[in-house]
């Protein structure tokens, strides 16, 4: 086994529970997250050898999920307007136990996210999982001030949206 082979198996190994969360958010549909999932994996096998270390590899992991999922994104977006999604179609795996208030949290989370604009989004999916400002902002290109001030307003969007649902 390469070198290259190993440090791209741990490299997947140490970010695959984020990568999917970010995939999950960007997801339209249940069976989406595993397609996006598949297509970041792939991008970052490929770029791999490119990788510089002028970020940490975290933050270069989470700059090719961020941008594989907005490109997919826009692609469905323009898509959309062409055909017909068909959402009453709902894949679950057979395995799969889901907390259905867990779930239903998610779904108006998501809900909410989806009225953000793309920067907004981008800043929020990274917040939530657990990313410092000074992170975001290495991934983002914003300052951490900015950062910080985006997500204070961010903050307050999500808020007045979720919580007329949630109660």
């Amino acid at each position: 086994m390469s070198n290259s082979q190993e440090t791209f198996e741990q490299l997947l190994k140490e970010n695959k529970h984020k990568i999917y969360r970010i995939c999950r958010i960007y997801a339209a549909t249940p069976i989406e997250p595993e397609d996006l999932f598949q297509e970041v994996v792939f991008q970052i096998w490929k770029s791999l050898p490119n990788f510089k270390g002028k970020s940490s590899i975290d933050t270069w992991v989470y700059r090719i999920a961020l941008n594989v999922c907005l490109r997919s994104k826009m692609k469905l977006d323009k898509n959309n307007q062409k055909t017909t999604r068909f959402d009453a179609i709902h894949f679950r795996q057979a395995t799969e136990t889901i907390d259905p208030f867990e779930e239903e949290k998610f779904k108006y989370l998501k809900e909410c996210i989806a009225t953000l604009n793309e920067s907004d989004t981008s800043i929020v999916v990274l917040y939530l999982d657990e990313i410092s400002y000074k992170e975001i902002a290495e991934i983002t290109g914003l300052s951490e001030n900015h950062v910080a001030v985006k997500m204070k307003r961010i903050r307050k969007k999500l808020f007045e949206c979720i919580a007329p649902k949630i109660n």
